[in-house]
């Protein structure tokens, strides 16, 4: 949660503390902790949890996604709600095909594929990920019969995909290495650094993802990655990005969707 400068003038004791640690949305998490705590000695012990620093997601268990309630926990990376415009734009390149193939690279707790899951008819879905951790919630969040990999990058798929994938969707970690103290502490102390950083640029995962991308994807198969949207301008228009490559630009100027298509 975003920090501010505390406010002491209230008389609920939980909101009084959250307020003191810096959560903006004192009460709204207040509210939560209560609904979530089976007892006073539990609430004690996830105020101060959360008064310590830990994201207020991994206490409750879930995080909200568009019109979704997603699984997470400790130890696993949160979805974002900027990763909304990506999610949307899976969908939209789905709803494009019949009977679409589509996969999930980087998923975390697969919030894109659990999105396309519930707007698309008779969608297959594909996800991978290198954490078993953030797996096993994935799991939790899609459809039975979701075909689930473990392992890096592109590397885990079965051959029997090659060529066959409609749409490859992916928000990999692409924070600069030297970023990192910049990041909230919520994400810096409590979540993976391999789900976050990048390398120098925070570019290694988005490149590997394109220069790999093409020889799973259709003929006309989509390849849409989040990353900064001074990235997207780098990869996209600074040469050697396929043709017909585009960039959609998110509502807060910084996050961006990088769109490729193979063309042959």
């Amino acid at each position: 949660m975003t920090r501010t400068t505390p406010d002491h003038g209230s008389d609920d004791p939980v909101v009084g503390l959250l307020r003191r640690a810096g959560c903006v949305f004192a009460e709204e998490e207040a509210a939560l902790l209560r609904d979530q705590a089976t007892g006073a000695t539990e609430l004690d012990e996830l105020c101060a949890r959360r008064a310590a620093g830990e994201p207020l997601e991994h206490l409750l268990g879930w995080v909200r996604f568009g019109d979704l309630r997603l699984r997470v926990g400790p130890g696993v990376f949160v979805p974002r709600q900027r990763s909304l415009l990506l999610a949307r734009t899976a969908v939209a390149a789905a709803r494009r095909r019949r009977s679409p193939l589509v996969l999930e690279a980087f998923c975390g707790v697969a919030p894109i594929a659990a999105t396309v899951a519930a707007a698309v008819p008779d969608v297959g879905l594909r996800v991978v990920d290198t954490d078993d951790t953030a797996l096993g919630f994935a799991r939790r969040n899609l459809p039975h019969g979701t075909g689930i990999h473990l392992g890096a990058g592109l590397d885990p798929l079965p051959d029997d995909l090659r060529g066959r994938l409609d749409v490859i969707a992916a928000v990999p970690p692409y924070v600069p290495d030297e970023a990192l103290g910049l990041l909230a502490p919520e994400a810096r102390d409590h979540e993976p650094h391999r789900a976050l950083l990048g390398g120098p640029d925070g570019l290694d995962h988005i490149t590997a993802l394109i220069s790999g991308a093409r020889e799973w994807l259709v003929v006309g198969g989509e390849l849409l990655i989040e990353m900064n949207a001074a990235q997207a301008e780098q990869v996209v228009r600074g040469g050697g990005a396929p043709a017909g490559s585009d960039i959609i630009l998110g509502d807060d100027g910084q996050t961006a969707v990088a769109c490729f298509r193979r063309m042959r």
